[in-house]
């Protein structure tokens, strides 16, 4: 059985920048081990899979070593194909059943925008090696649901960061999110990158989910609801967030640069 995967550069409005995600849907549920393959596979940072229910789909997603319970490019980029693709009308609520709850995605046109649940940061002391890992100095450490969020000093240190990725793989997390308040250049409120080698994505380009915890951070801090945030990655991405209550609402924008035929449809292991 053929199936299409789609690939889908997220958080973007040009090919070749953002983050890259697969996209893949199935006409039943499938294998975990089989889905991971695909994803060592396709080798990005995130292979969704999605499968139709009455009120929406469910969707997974995995890294090329493991399954993750949020993704938020990965999400933008199901959504996008979902509508370009025919399978929703262009007005109808993208709605996804995921180990995160239900998350859905409306168009904005030109974008897309995501409603994930927030996962504010709690201060923390730094685990042994983070710091040294990283190479910077942390005016703020703090543990989210997921991930560390170290806020440094300036624009110019989180650009400039080369962390030591073997030593960060050490951190029991999904990742580690670093930030800072925009300097003031650009119409950003602020930038971060994210660094996830123990969930086998060295730097993720576009993290949608960790600004599920920068949304509330940067929000309690700037004294607004409503922000523009700038992940300063190699491709980069921008990302539109207003928080409500225990909610996030991440807007992006996707392109699709790829289609292909998987002929290994084998979906059981």
């Amino acid at each position: 059985m053929l199936l299409r995967i789609t690939q889908v550069d997220a958080f973007t409005n040009r090919p070749f920048a953002g983050n890259p995600a697969a996209v893949c849907i199935l006409p039943k549920a499938a294998d975990s081990a089989w889905m991971l393959n695909v994803a060592r596979e396709m080798n990005l940072a995130e292979t969704a899979f999605l499968v139709r229910q009455k009120d929406g789909y469910d969707l997974r997603w995995f890294t090329p070593a493991v399954e993750v319970d949020l993704c938020g490019h990965a999400t933008l980029a199901s959504a996008h194909v979902l509508w370009e693709d025919g399978h929703l009308k262009p007005d109808s609520q993208a709605r996804f059943h995921t180990k995160s709850g239900l998350l859905t995605a409306d168009r904005r046109a030109p974008w897309i925008e995501l409603d994930f649940p927030t996962t504010p940061p709690v201060a923390a002391p730094p685990p042994a090696g983070l710091v040294e890992a990283l190479g910077a100095k942390p005016r703020f450490v703090g543990r989210s649901r997921f991930d560390y969020l170290v806020e440094v000093d300036d624009e110019a240190t989180v650009r400039g960061l080369t962390p030591d990725l073997n030593a960060l793989s050490q951190v029991q997390a999904r990742g580690v999110i670093v930030t800072t308040r925009s300097d003031g250049k650009s119409d950003y409120d602020f930038v971060s990158r994210f660094f996830a080698p123990q969930s086998g994505v060295p730097e993720d380009p576009v993290t949608g989910s960790a600004h599920c915890a920068l949304t509330p951070y940067w929000s309690a801090k700037l004294g607004k609801t409503e922000l523009v945030a700038y992940q300063a990655s190699a491709r980069g991405g921008e990302l539109r967030l207003r928080l409500a209550g225990d909610r996030v609402r991440i807007g992006g924008q996707a392109v699709t640069v790829l289609r292909a035929e998987l002929t290994a449809g084998n979906m059981a292991s």
